[in-house]
């Protein structure tokens, strides 16, 4: 592993820094508080070639490494998570799925467009489909169900929590197709918002990640066609473990970004506030915090590079995905509440931002695996 950028990387790093500060910062406090939904930001990301930084050119995409992704996230999570997290379902679950295990024909119909973040002029992004109201940590519970009807299957079923919800183009989802099999029933269909049967529910009022456009989703008797199926019949458990695999390395990106935003925040804060006298950054007591922060941040970094450096190289990165969500997710709850703290009463205002970054660390906790299943699997794999 080369601890030294590319050219290319620090690029990359650069144009999402600049694109953060300038498109997303400003009114970024009103999105989360309106829970308005960051279109102008995606678009804009679309047409940097941020929606899908690894798809190949071929399809649409921009080409780049792993290690360049997670640079781009946590510059954009630094900032707007809301903005980040459509950035990382586009991009580890949708269009990676498709590309990894995709047939030809699905690839251009619908890969490409995902890529390029648009089709006709218009927003085209992408959901990832898998929890339920009984199937959230346990994947195998699916109750959403996928009829064999001979060239097709009869969709039916509710989707919850589901990011890009009502703004996606493109569903992949996650459906039982002969129960009696198992997990080894179950596949993946690609299915498009606007078939007939297919509802949008209401918006969910959230903690965090507010501008996140989360939704439930609801099919009732959906024809989904045969050659929509992605892999083999009974693929879709390996398919979704496969993909969320990947998705960690986003959402670890992600809860980077949070903890880096915060600290850079409450750094800067520490150094123009004074108490007894002095800045408080020359009081021990912050000093020690920001010590700290400092280390668990470095810390979540170096877990979520290595895990796009194997990723990169071809190699198995199941464990480090997980180690790198697990640590990453928990060191950003522990860092934004210090930042809070470091800013006192200002830390509960929210011009001052770091409130909004301590609901929005939370979630990354949860989603793409909470981390409780991932210590599942890490320990899985340390006691095999």
């Amino acid at each position: 592993m080369d601890f030294v950028f590319t050219e290319e990387q620090l690029m990359i790093q650069k144009a999402a820094r600049d694109f953060a500060i300038n498109d997303c910062l400003p009114g970024v406090i009103e999105r989360d508080e309106l829970q308005r939904f960051p279109k102008e930001q995606i678009e804009k990301l679309a047409d940097l070639g941020f929606m899908g930084m690894m798809v190949s050119p071929d399809y649409g995409g921009s080409g780049l490494d792993t290690v360049s992704y997670v640079l781009a996230m946590e510059e954009i999570s630094k900032i707007d998570a809301s903005t980040s997290v459509c950035v990382s379902v586009n991009n580890s679950l949708v269009c990676y799925g498709l590309e990894s295990f995709g047939t030809e024909e699905q690839k251009q119909q619908y890969l490409t467009p995902l890529a390029q973040g648009k089709k006709d002029g218009e927003l085209y992004i992408g959901a990832f489909l898998l929890s339920e109201p009984e199937a959230g940590s346990d994947a195998t519970s699916q109750r959403t169900t996928a009829e064999d009807k001979g060239d097709y299957y009869l969709l039916n079923g509710t989707k919850n929590w589901i990011t890009n919800g009502s703004s996606a183009s493109v569903y992949l989802v996650i459906a039982q197709t002969d129960p009696a099999k198992g997990h080894k029933g179950i596949n993946c269909l690609i299915v498009e918002k606007n078939w007939p049967g297919v509802t949008v529910a209401a918006k969910e009022n959230k903690l965090g990640i507010r501008g996140s456009d989360t939704h439930s989703i609801m099919f009732n008797d959906v024809k989904v066609p045969k050659a929509n199926r992605i892999g083999e019949d009974g693929f879709g458990f390996k398919f979704a473990m496969k993909t969320l695999a990947g998705g960690r390395i986003g959402i670890a990106s992600q809860a980077l970004g949070i903890a880096s935003g915060a600290y850079e925040l409450a750094l800067k804060y520490s150094k123009q506030r004074k108490a007894f006298g002095k800045e408080i950054s020359q009081h021990q007591a912050i000093q020690f915090k920001l010590a700290d922060m400092a280390t668990k941040i470095e810390a979540a970094r170096l877990l979520c590079l290595k895990a796009a450096w194997e990723k990169d190289n071809g190699l198995n990165y199941d464990l480090s995905s997980s180690m790198a969500k697990v640590f990453s997710s928990e060191a950003a709850m522990w860092v934004t509440v210090e930042a809070v703290q470091i800013h006192g009463g200002y830390g509960f205002v929210k011009e001052y931002h770091v409130e909004r970054l301590m609901r929005d660390a939370k979630i990354t906790q949860i989603y793409e695996g909470t981390s409780e299943v991932q210590r599942i699997v890490i320990s899985r794999s340390i006691l095999s």
